[in-house]
């Protein structure tokens, strides 16, 4: 039984407005929010968030700060077709709510059919060949692959159905993608902890993060090591390990038995946790003996004490980008651009001088 989903007075709004628009009583410019607030009978504040919704999944467009919206030309939607949009994430968790259910609620509210398949990359062992009998066996009119390895992504750049590079190695590639773009904020973070007197400093990414060869944010960590003088060895400054909890467990033991770090940049949350967890284990302090950057922002860090550096950017241009996409793939269009969304380091208090 599908679960019950109440919607709040915005998405209600939203919802009025989209059929509104495709029953083509909005056609161009709209009248400005209060004049709307007024006309629907409702809270501005309401209509601003149902206005910005529509704005995320492409249906409006701004002319301009004080110049209201306009219905964009693609959401006139007789010469729409509703899409099913098959979403093959990276690995379990990233079903849990976070950017890639937003994406998935983001695309439903657009009017697609989005949904996750039953397996993951990691399941899947990251192979091609198996990825491609998922695909032939799953019925689905465009994919969306989360945080693929470059081959695999390659694989579906090469396919007669649509995909989007979500995350993952997908620079260069002609695919629809879309993504953070680390590299600047990493060389940030990196110059900081250097100018705190760290040389010892590891990098903790995923395997498909350093398998064939290192991604962009991955050589400029290298590069910047290298640039102020502390030889960059990638088997400790940027080790690799077996994906999975037990084969980041074991690498953790490894770095931390003869040349422990004295600096730690860590991929994402989970990572981040649980190497918060291990150093507690090992009664270590952060940042008094070990400074530690996460390389995603979340929202759980705003209760951490001391606050957590890490590199922030917003979810929002990701999840226009994605439905922009999908709207033009289901008007039979072709969009394989790629979209590098800015990524900024804040430098928060979980990072210090190396101690003496």
């Amino acid at each position: 039984m599908a679960q019950l989903r109440i919607l709040s007075v915005s998405e209600q709004i939203a919802a009025h407005l989209k059929l509104e628009i495709s029953q083509r009583r909005w056609t161009d410019l709209l009248p400005g929010r209060a004049a709307l607030a007024k006309l629907y009978e409702v809270g501005i504040t309401s209509m601003e968030q149902a206005l910005r919704q529509l704005e995320r999944e492409g249906i409006l467009c701004s002319v301009g700060d004080g110049f209201g919206r306009r219905v964009a030309d693609s959401s006139l939607m007789e010469d729409k077709k509703r899409l099913r949009i098959a979403i093959l994430p990276y690995e379990e968790s990233i079903r849990s709510p976070g950017i890639i259910s937003n994406v998935q609620h983001a695309l439903r509210e657009a009017g697609h059919d989005a949904f996750f398949i039953r397996s993951t990359l990691i399941n899947l062992e990251m192979d091609v060949k198996r990825v491609a009998r998922l695909v032939a066996q799953t019925e689905a009119d465009a994919w969306i692959l989360c945080a693929g390895p470059r081959d695999i992504t390659e694989w579906f750049s090469r396919q007669p159905v649509p995909a989007l590079a979500l995350f993952g190695r997908r620079r260069g590639v002609p695919i629809a993608s879309v993504g953070p773009e680390k590299s600047a904020a990493t060389v940030e973070a990196t110059r900081r902890l250097l100018e705190f007197g760290h040389r010892r400093i590891v990098m903790l990414v995923r395997p498909d993060r350093r398998r064939p060869a290192p991604g962009t944010p991955e050589r400029a960590f290298l590069r910047t090591l290298e640039e102020h003088g502390v030889p960059a060895e990638i088997p400790y400054h940027l080790p690799d390990w077996d994906d999975g909890k037990e084969g980041f467990q074991s690498r953790l033991q490894q770095l931390f038995q003869v040349t422990p770090p004295t600096a730690l940049i860590v991929d994402e949350l989970m990572l981040h946790v649980a190497t918060l967890q291990f150093l507690a284990r090992k009664r270590l302090l952060v940042p008094e003996d070990v400074s530690m950057v996460c390389m995603e922002a979340d929202s759980a860090f705003d209760w951490c004490r001391p606050e957590i550096a890490q590199i922030e950017w917003s979810h929002l241009p990701v999840i226009r980008r994605v439905v922009k996409w999908a709207n033009t793939i289901a008007r039979g269009k072709r969009d394989r651009r790629e979209v590098r969304v800015h990524a900024s380091f804040l430098e928060g208090k979980s990072i210090g001088p190396v101690r003496n």
